[in-house]
């Protein structure tokens, strides 16, 4: 697997298969791409109106200013708050999105994705609950704003593969809420104009499109969100824990100013209890997991080595400031074997 980010050599020994071997030509560039895709839209959308699922991530916000300068006002972005986003998240994106001047629609689902969820533990349903109710919540706005044919989605190539729809061959690893976790009754026509890209790819065609580096660096967060964060049940109690500690991860690394080096950082509540002491008294509470991951296009990504005494100041803060955990560890796998997120 020479893909791998941690094989000695990897990149060397695909690029000598690619140019020396097959004699391909290293000329895709952002601006190219940029022009065809505007007017792959215009061709395929022509008149019709679109509805842009928008998460406030950099797939969503590339995706949705792409579609923007090929239709116009015909565009409308809906931003579905389903109540598994990070502390002060429905905020920011909503700051981020009057910035672009994008239209947007926001809708309070909270009520409606937890109750899809009670009680339910295996992640693959929860994607596929998750990405139904997704669908169920922008049919409600397309029907009260009319007629809607496209759903525009910032669906990248790692969540195809993933999903095992890249080939007849692929092994489904995980269901992705945009891909696999759709419904086949889906009542709209799907428009993904950065479906072949990878991570990296798409920020560099959010840096031609001259969006913010806030929007081109905001890292990676699973449109399941918390969900998928959670081990086990989701609940309102464990998502405010959840919500907690990784509000403290998130603000030690940027002290620290690791925020644009690591790829991706985030905490795992965990169900397993341990325990523990806390002044004179026993406690017997949750374990959380940290995990960080260096990586160039999230296919592959490698354990970040953070700072020990960073690591010191994340486990004190959380097992002294949140209640309900009192025992931190830190996630040391790779991809491969593992995934970057633990459902």
């Amino acid at each position: 697997h020479p893909e791998v980010a941690h094989t000695p050599q990897g990149k060397e020994i695909l690029r000598h298969f690619i140019f020396d071997i097959c004699g391909c030509h290293a000329d895709w560039t952002p601006g190219a791409f940029v022009e065809t895709a505007i007017r792959e839209i215009q061709a395929r959308v022509g008149e019709a109106r679109v509805l842009c699922a928008l998460s406030g991530g950099v797939d969503s916000m590339v995706a949705a200013t792409l579609i923007g300068r090929a239709i116009g006002e015909r565009l409308t972005c809906v931003f579905i708050d389903h109540g598994l986003l990070r502390a002060h998240e429905a905020e920011e994106v909503m700051e981020l999105t009057r910035d672009l001047q994008l239209k947007l629609i926001a809708v309070n689902a909270r009520e409606e994705f937890l109750e899809k969820l009670r009680g339910v533990i295996d992640p693959e349903r929860k994607r596929k609950l998750i990405g139904a109710e997704f669908v169920n919540q922008f049919d409600g706005v397309a029907r009260s704003l009319g007629n809607f044919e496209f759903l525009a989605q910032g669906t990248l190539y790692p969540d195809v593969i993933e999903s095992a729809h890249a080939s007849g061959t692929s092994q489904n690893i995980k269901t992705h809420h945009n891909v696999g976790g759709l419904p086949t009754t889906l009542p709209f026509k799907l428009l993904e104009p950065l479906r072949v890209l990878f991570k990296d790819e798409v920020r560099a065609v959010g840096r031609e499109l001259g969006l913010p580096a806030r929007v081109v660096m905001r890292q990676p967060f699973p449109g399941p969100g918390l969900a998928v964060r959670i081990i086990g049940e989701v609940t309102e109690e464990r998502l405010e824990i959840l919500r907690a500690a990784d509000a403290i991860v998130r603000a030690e690394i940027g002290a620290a100013a690791l925020d644009f080096e690591v790829w991706q950082y985030f905490c795992v509540l965990t169900p397993i209890q341990t325990v523990g002491v806390m002044g004179d008294g026993r406690t017997y509470e949750n374990v959380l997991a940290v995990r960080a991951v260096t990586s160039k296009d999230g296919m592959t990504a490698d354990w970040a080595r953070l700072p020990h005494d960073l690591l010191a100041r994340l486990s004190a803060r959380i097992v002294n400031q949140v209640r309900g955990i009192n025992r931190v560890v830190y996630d040391i796998t790779s991809k491969p074997p593992g995934t970057i997120e633990w459902e």
